[in-house]
């Protein structure tokens, strides 16, 4: 077995998923490049040329599209060091009272129940590896404190909401795997330009990537059940 690192980054053909496998891989990391268009996951590969990045077919909303992710990674590698659970949607830009059950479902699907798809598929993997990591990205929205704030702007509840939610997915898989040598967090990128908010962030993706891959890359064990973002943690 290799003793080079292998992380799988959801979502990667693009935003901040490609700068965090851009960052993983230019520390050494060998890179699976998830995304659930296999054009456009081998584009996304081919722009990061000379780094250890494979793409990888990865629907997280299709079991037998996870499934066989994972089968792939265990044939091929053995095993996995690290879960980068980034592949987000954001629907409803309505206030809460314009929205609909349906906007709701459609992030749930991938922003939760992808979340908890990919990463039970993919659990056994890392806890073959000496020290697993998982990390989830989150966002400042999801931070109930922040959000409830006298100051603060409407949220966008179906985002909001499942970026919340995925929060309590990150607090109850590190209780779960507290006697285990994995490590799982939630991080705020920031409020980034990609084509998930139209690009109306102030930061760029590759700002964004720097404190996902910072997550991702720390040392195992010694933050696990935490949120942290660019100037540290992050309040539930």
């Amino acid at each position: 077995m290799s003793d080079m690192r292998i992380a799988l980054v959801t979502g990667a053909n693009k935003g901040i998923g490609l700068e965090t496998a851009r960052r993983l891989g230019q520390a050494g990391v060998t890179v699976l490049l998830g995304a659930r268009d296999p054009d456009r996951g081998t584009e996304a590969a081919a722009r990061l040329g000379g780094l250890p990045v494979v793409p990888l077919l990865l629907d997280v909303t299709d079991p037998g599209s996870v499934a066989a992710a994972a089968k792939r990674i265990e044939d091929e590698y053995g095993r996995l060091d690290i879960l980068v659970n980034n592949a987000g949607v954001l629907t409803g830009w309505g206030r809460p009272a314009d929205l609909t059950a349906a906007d709701f479902r459609a992030a749930y699907e991938v922003n939760v129940f992808g979340v908890v798809t990919v990463t039970n598929a993919v659990l056994p993997l890392l806890r073959r590896g000496p020290a697993g990591r998982i990390v989830n990205v989150s966002s400042a929205m999801g931070s109930l404190t922040l959000q409830a704030a006298p100051d603060s702007q409407i949220p966008i509840m179906s985002y909001s909401s499942s970026k919340a939610a995925l929060n309590g997915l990150t607090v109850a898989y590190a209780a779960d795997l507290r006697d285990t040598p994995i490590t799982v967090v939630s991080v705020d990128p920031g409020y980034c330009a990609t084509d998930l908010n139209r690009h109306t962030g102030s930061r760029s993706a590759a700002e964004g990537a720097v404190v996902v891959a910072g997550a991702a890359l720390r040392e195992a064990g010694v933050d696990s059940g935490r949120f942290l973002g660019d100037g540290g943690e992050v309040p539930w």
